[in-house]
């Protein structure tokens, strides 16, 4: 039977919990694939996840994206055959390894125009653009949207996403290189909301308009001023929460600032069928393979330097998307 080296965890914590095993990859059952990684994206939701914020069973093997090669398929699937280019973003996790047997649904024959490393950094963060872009509210060329932490892997796909549809995407980030590199791929303006108050500063950009959608996945430190900077009738899309949960509010704050609305949806909800998965994907490697969006890899690990590469990540130290190489 083949062995794969596979990146598990037996507590919640910091980096230091990961350790790497070596484990059995059996043969596909009825609906599965066996797929023989190249590659493997990281993402917050994989802090989260270790550290517990978002609890799974124990013990784990956390990731939950990557690219390779089909190497056997069961059952009923006929999407893939095997020796298939691939690529996927799904749950449940386990993506951090070399090679794994799971559910065929969710992974998408991935075009030869798009490398595997590409196509194990773009899944799960081009998806999510798909799906705050085309399928949350809709969008429309001339809107304003103000997009936080926009020089990440999600960010700066979503700023070329943006200029793509002709959408005015105002971007935050941490230092000013940050702001320079999301103008670079596409916002229109960028705010440092380190060094001023981003709220007041969509205010003087949009003639104090405010914005039609803030996409937000920082959370608790920008909620408020998510909220502040909305027109009337606009919509704060929170899908994710890297400085922290929001705290609870009053729902009578949206009435009071002008109708508002709030979106906490999910990629793992919008993919669920396989249909539509297939759908957004095809979205994404036509923007991907027409030019419109590039995929920005800056950090590469060796698989047995994952703890690093978390800590690089909470550090906030990155910038694009980070891979682990097989």
């Amino acid at each position: 039977m083949t062995q794969a080296r596979t990146v598990i965890i037996e507590a919640f914590g910091g980096p230091e919990q990961m350790k790497i095993v070596s484990r059995d990859v059996g043969e596909p059952g009825p609906g599965q694939i066996r797929i023989r990684h190249k590659a493997i994206g990281l993402n917050f939701i994989d802090v989260y996840q270790r550290s517990g914020v978002y609890p799974n069973p124990l013990p784990l093997s956390l990731g939950m994206e990557a690219a390779g090669l089909v190497e056997a398929v069961g059952d009923g699937v006929t999407h893939l055959k095997p020796g298939d280019r691939a690529a996927y973003a799904a749950a449940p996790p386990g993506s951090y390894c070399e090679a794994r047997v799971m559910p065929a649904a969710q992974v998408c024959p991935l075009p030869d125009a798009i490398s595997f490393e590409e196509g194990a950094a773009m899944m799960l963060k081009g998806m999510t653009v798909v799906y705050l872009f085309n399928r949350t509210v809709p969008i429309k060329r001339g809107d304003w949207v103000l997009f936080h932490a926009a020089a990440g892997g999600v960010g700066l796909i979503a700023c070329q996403w943006a200029r793509s549809e002709g959408i005015n995407l105002i971007a935050t980030a941490g230092t000013d290189a940050k702001c320079a590199l999301a103008l670079d791929y596409g916002a229109n303006h960028a705010i440092n909301y380190r060094q001023e108050d981003f709220a007041k500063r969509v205010r003087e950009i949009t003639d104090n308009r405010g914005v039609d959608v803030v996409m937000d996945s920082v959370g608790k430190d920008t909620f408020e001023g998510s909220l502040i900077s909305l027109r009337p009738f606009g919509t704060l899309i929170s899908f994710g929460g890297s400085s922290g949960k929001v705290p609870p509010f009053d729902l009578g704050v949206l009435s009071a600032k002008g109708s508002l609305m709030i979106a906490r949806p999910t990629l793992f909800t919008h993919i669920a069928r396989h249909e539509d998965c297939q759908q957004i994907a095809r979205d994404l490697f036509a923007k991907v393979t027409s030019g419109a969006v590039k995929i920005v890899i800056d950090q590469r690990f060796p698989l047995d330097q994952v703890a690093e590469a978390h800590r690089a990540l909470e550090a906030r130290a990155t910038t694009g998307a980070t891979i682990l190489t097989v």
